[in-house]
């Protein structure tokens, strides 16, 4: 493994980390703030295993795959967004201010950049399991687990909610660990474009 692709794992085992264990502490604690740190930063290391994804399996998916990864990436940075502002920097609003603030046309752009990110996540998740590069099993659970995770973030946390995260973090540190494997074939491609740049 490429040490490129070695920090795209590890960036996604981080992230898979940041989602999993805060909702599994939170199933007994509720929302505090280090946790509601923790899911804030989680979509920063993102990026870097979506993009491995996309690269390992970029021969096999096509341009549908192209178009999944390319809507997945903007709604990333556009939920991302949004997680990190309700997480982090409105945290510590009271109620009343939070439910004023939340009013009229921010809520609908905060609901536009979930409704993104779920689409993303779902044409993506349909990619990886078309071009069969990645575990079926977490490539699938990709889809279903963050579609649900970006839609249900409006509503109040329960024990379903916390569940949720923690099956999109394992289905996270699962694709970000079928790297490996992954990047490993990707390798006699590499040799062969090289090897052609050298007889040119």
């Amino acid at each position: 493994m490429t040490p490129f692709m070695r920090f795209n794992a590890i960036s996604g085992v981080l992230c898979g980390l940041l989602i999993a264990v805060p909702g599994a502490v939170e199933a007994f604690t509720g929302e505090t703030a280090p946790t509601s740190f923790a899911l804030g930063v989680a979509p920063a290391p993102a990026t870097a295993l979506l993009t491995a994804l996309y690269l390992t399996q970029r021969a096999h998916a096509g341009r549908f795959g192209l178009v999944a990864y390319a809507v997945n990436l903007i709604g990333l940075g556009l939920f991302g967004g949004a997680a990190y502002t309700l997480n982090i920097a409105l945290f510590y609003l009271d109620e009343t201010a939070l439910t004023a603030l939340l009013r009229g046309p921010t809520r609908t752009v905060l609901l536009g950049s979930a409704i993104v990110f779920a689409l993303g996540s779902v044409l993506f998740s349909i990619s990886m399991a078309r071009a069969k590069v990645h575990p079926p099993l977490p490539a699938w659970g990709y889809g279903i687990t963050l579609a649900l995770f970006a839609l249900l973030a409006p509503l109040p946390d329960t024990v379903l909610t916390s569940a949720l995260h923690v099956l999109a973090g394992a289905c996270l540190v699962w694709l970000s660990l079928s790297l490996q494997a992954a990047a490993g074939d990707l390798a006699p491609a590499a040799d062969r474009v090289l090897a052609e740049r050298g007889k040119a």
